[in-house]
């Protein structure tokens, strides 16, 4: 039995330099103005603090983002924390097509994240991606489309062999 595990997280450093800009361009005048906005009756001072309060949640929120994939002889699972509160289990019989593509996250899903695809490009169905361009395609036999980014290619593709021909004979 042969199983492939990843677990990717938002790393980019590109990321990190935006918040970090954000959190200078937010705090540099409450930091400068704190006396005045101290005086503030206090839910003026929560307004001067909320943009702040909302960087902090979103900072968070990177921390937690993960995209675990696991493909086994089940089917391929994957689960987007904190947005996924259990995997999502597609079975071997639900997958018409399985193949690893290149795809454009901006132009056909817009962005990165758990995407529904932009409107005015029907078809490409739901994303669930991290970071990078290589993605395993799934067709369902539903007529449902959903991408799954990776990092680790060529381990995709191995256990893709591995697990075919369960997809063209509709093992249960």
């Amino acid at each position: 039995m042969r199983v492939f595990k990843e677990e990717q997280k938002f790393t980019q450093p590109l990321i990190y330099i935006g918040l970090t800009i954000a959190t200078l361009v937010i705090f540099t005048p409450i930091i400068k103005e704190w006396n005045s906005i101290s005086q503030l009756p206090l839910n003026k001072q929560l307004g001067s603090l909320s943009g702040g309060v909302i960087l902090g949640l979103m900072a968070i929120l990177f921390l937690f983002l993960k995209l675990r994939t696991r493909i086994d002889e089940k089917g391929i699972s994957f689960k987007f924390t904190p947005f996924h509160f259990k995997s999502i289990l597609i079975h071997w019989k639900e997958v018409d097509k399985a193949y690893l593509r290149k795809y454009n996250a901006i132009s056909e899903y817009g962005g990165w994240g758990i995407k529904g695809g932009i409107p005015w490009v029907k078809g490409n169905g739901r994303a669930y991606n991290v970071k990078g361009n290589i993605g395993l395609q799934l067709e369902l036999r539903n007529g449902k489309r959903i991408l799954i980014g990776t990092q680790k290619k060529n381990e995709v593709e191995a256990v893709l062999k591995r697990y075919s021909s369960k997809i063209k004979t509709n093992e249960i």
